[in-house]
C-alpha cells in the first residue's frame, strides 16, 4: 500500500514540485556526475563535489525549484570549509528523468544513499557522513536518517517543514479545495521524534513560505539529545547563504565536528595532556 497515494495527486503534487528540466551541464573541476538508477528507464543526476577523501560527505537533498548545476557556485564554500558535497535531485530536475511525485521521492532517497555507499566504497571515502535537506528536500533527508541511523553520523535541516497542510496552504492550495487530513501527510514530526542522530536545525527568520514555528516544532519534536537550532536574522526562504555569509557555513563545519567528537572540549584536553 503507497503511505502517500492522497498526497500523489496531481491537484497536489502541482504545488509541491515545480521541476526545471536542463541539459547537462559541463561539470566544475574535482567534481563526479553521478547516474542513480531508480527504476528502468529513471535516472537521477546527482553531482559529487570533493574536497578530499577523509572529508567529511554531506549527502545533500535541495529545494523545489533547484537543480544539482545551481550548486556549481556553493559547492566550493562547503569545500573550503573542509566538507565533500553529493547533491542529490528527484525525478524530472536537472537531466534527471521520470515525473517527481512524494512516494518516488521518499523511495528514491534509499537509492542514492546505495549509490553513495558504491562510491564510498569505490573511491575509498574515509569521512563520516551527514544528510541534508532544505525546503522539500527535508523530508527526504529526514526520512533517511530515520531508516538508516547506524550509518549516518547527523541530520541537517535547512527550511525545513514540520507540518504538511500549512506547508500546502502556504504553496497556494485552497484549504476548502483540500480533502486530506495531516496523517496523508509526510509525517516528518513522527519521523524526527524517531531519530535519534546528532541534528542541527537551520532557519530563516523571515522565512513566509515555511515560517519559524514549523521549524520549532521539528525542534521541539526532535529525538536527539544533540540538537541545535540556528535562526538566520533576516533571512527568507531563498537567502540563507546570502544572509548567513560564512557564518552559515561555519555552523554547519561546527556541527559536523561536534557529532564526530572533532574539536570538542575532550579532544582539546586529549591534546594538552599529549603536549
Amino acid at each position: 500500500m503507497n503511505a502517500y497515494a492522497n498526497l500523489d495527486h496531481t491537484e497536489i503534487l502541482q504545488y509541491l514540485f515545480h521541476p526545471h528540466p536542463t541539459e547537462q551541464d559541463a561539470k566544475p573541476e574535482n567534481s563526479y556526475d553521478i547516474d542513480v538508477i531508480v527504476e528502468d528507464g529513471v535516472k537521477l543526476g546527482c553531482r559529487f563535489f570533493l574536497e578530499n577523501l577523509a572529508a567529511p560527505t554531506i549527502l545533500y537533498f535541495h529545494g523545489n525549484g533547484e537543480t544539482v548545476s545551481d550548486y556549481n557556485d556553493i559547492a566550493p564554500f562547503y569545500r573550503r570549509f573542509g566538507l565533500n558535497l553529493l547533491v542529490a535531485t528527484y525525478r524530472g530536475y536537472g537531466w534527471s528523468t521520470g515525473i517527481p511525485s512524494v512516494s518516488t521521492m521518499l523511495s528514491d532517497c534509499h537509492a542514492v544513499y546505495k549509490k553513495y555507499e558504491q562510491l564510498s566504497a569505490e573511491m575509498h571515502l574515509a569521512g563520516p557522513l551527514f544528510v541534508m535537506g532544505r525546503s522539500i528536500g527535508s523530508a527526504a533527508a529526514i526520512e533517511l536518517c530515520q531508516d538508516q541511523p547506524e550509518l549516518i553520523k547527523g541530520l541537517i535541516i535547512e527550511s525545513g517543514f514540520a507540518d504538511t497542510l500549512p506547508l500546502l496552504y502556504c504553496l497556494g492550495l485552497a484549504p476548502d479545495k483540500c480533502q486530506l487530513t495531516e496523517e496523508d501527510g509526510f509525517g516528518n514530526l513522527k519521523k524526527i521524534s524517531e531519530i535519534k542522530l546528532p541534528t542541527l536545525i537551520l532557519h530563516g527568520a523571515a522565512d513566509q513560505v515555511i515560517p519559524v514555528p514549523q521549524a520549532e516544532r521539528l525542534q521541539a519534536f526532535c529525538g536527539a539529545r544533540m540538537k541545535k537550532f540556528f535562526i538566520i536574522p533576516g533571512a527568507d526562504h531563498n537567502s540563507m547563504i546570502a544572509s548567513g555569509g560564512e557564518h552559515y557555513f561555519l555552523t554547519i563545519k561546527t556541527f559536523t565536528d561536534e557529532a564526530t567528537g572533532r574539536n570538542t572540549w575532550r579532544e582539546k584536553r586529549h591534546k594538552y595532556k599529549r603536549t
